[in-house]
């Protein structure tokens, strides 16, 4: 994977809640939630990106599952891939972002209709809805 690609972990909890991220910056995307995650370096797979993004972002370790079916693909030429998550060590702080919450699928709903998702990441709330409605 190449630095142009930008991993994301959906982040699932057994009862059916999925842990998103409140950005602090840029000015732009402030204050909007989405899947925690960054940048994939060189040399690193996609599930190796994930742990370490994670461990730096929320403290936590994760075991990384399988990948979302949608790749967004950004004008900047930035490919965003997210791959389920489970937390098996630690428990989640905000340390990049400015608050964390577990939400359920009536709230991830709601934010998402109040705008308050990242734009990109909206691709995966199908998805992601599905994989909580059924854990839920």
């Amino acid at each position: 994977m190449s630095a142009t690609t930008v991993v994301a972990g959906a982040i699932l909890s057994d009862d059916g809640r999925i842990l998103l991220a409140q950005r602090a910056y840029p000015p732009e995307l402030a204050g909007l939630w989405e899947l925690p995650g960054g940048k994939v370096e060189p040399g690193e797979t996609l599930a190796d990106a994930l742990v370490r993004e994670l461990c730096e972002e929320l403290n936590v370790r994760v075991e990384v599952g399988d990948r979302l079916a949608v790749a967004v693909t950004l004008e900047s030429g930035l490919e965003l891939i997210a791959l389920r998550a489970t937390i098996v060590d630690g428990t989640p702080t905000a340390a990049e972002h400015r608050m964390i919450e577990w939400v359920d699928a009536e709230r991830l709903r709601a934010l998402d209709q109040a705008g308050a998702v990242v734009p990109n990441d909206r691709e995966w709330l199908p998805e992601i809805l599905a994989d909580l409605l059924e854990r839920g």
